[in-house]
């Protein structure tokens, strides 16, 4: 649920010193109370004891803000995440996806400006290329043509983003204190009618659920295709 700004009143800023790596940041600062949704211009001006028009001199309207925004996040995760090493690519492609995805669901902010509003400004988009032309290239050099190498990445970044998306979106609804619950919460077994569901299920499993049990299995699914790719073209 968006919450008022609150906290320490920034001093008055002198006239002329206001520079769009303040804004960012304090656009940065404002989110972190409110949310990406309820960011406003005027909130943001008063949020850094400026009048809104400052804030317009550099960012015409909002979305030129969230990208901006975007740009930071992005080029800062792309930074913290780390190297796939083609002699241990199991290992360091499962502590990327997992950095990844601990990443995305610790930072909420960083979830709505990359995943959910999914608006890239072209540097953005061009950061986003060099990395994922970095971990092809290691995938290629641990074994896979680049089809294969292509197809891997691909399905491990849907993997982690769908993972992501889906507990955020769950999150928020429930910020918002909508009723509705998620379709694998609504679940009704039977253990007469179906058996094996509820053998499983009675485990803690939970169809669908975009948990860290489910998300495991589906990484290492995948990664145990990419083992069997490389035997195979050996």
């Amino acid at each position: 649920m968006n919450r008022r700004a609150t906290g320490v009143k920034r001093r008055r800023r002198e006239r002329g010193s206001l520079n769009p790596e303040d804004i960012i940041d304090g656009a940065f600062e404002l989110a972190e109370q409110v949310s990406i949704d309820g960011l406003s211009m005027p909130m943001l001006g008063k949020h850094l004891d400026v009048g809104v028009t400052s804030i317009y001199w550099y960012f015409r309207k909002k979305d030129d803000l969230l990208n901006a925004m975007t740009d930071r996040a992005l080029s800062r995760h792309v930074f913290d995440t780390p190297f796939i090493d083609p002699a241990d690519w199991r290992d360091s492609l499962t502590h990327h996806a997992r950095t990844m995805r601990y990443a995305f669901l610790g930072n909420p902010i960083l979830c709505d400006l990359v995943l959910i509003r999914s608006s890239l400004s072209a540097p953005a988009a061009r950061l986003g290329a060099r990395g994922m032309e970095r971990a092809v290239a290691a995938l290629v050099e641990a074994g896979l043509t680049v089809d294969q190498a292509f197809d891997t990445y691909s399905a491990v970044n849907l993997h982690i983003r769908g993972s992501v998306v889906l507990q955020r979106l769950y999150d928020k609804n429930s910020e918002l204190g909508d009723s509705a619950r998620a379709y694998y919460e609504e679940i009704r077994i039977d253990p007469e009618k179906t058996p094996l569901l509820s053998q499983a299920m009675s485990k803690g499993r939970k169809s669908g659920a975009p948990d860290e049990h489910n998300f495991e299995y589906g990484l290492q699914c995948i990664l145990d295709n990419v083992s069997r790719l490389i035997d195979a073209n050996r």
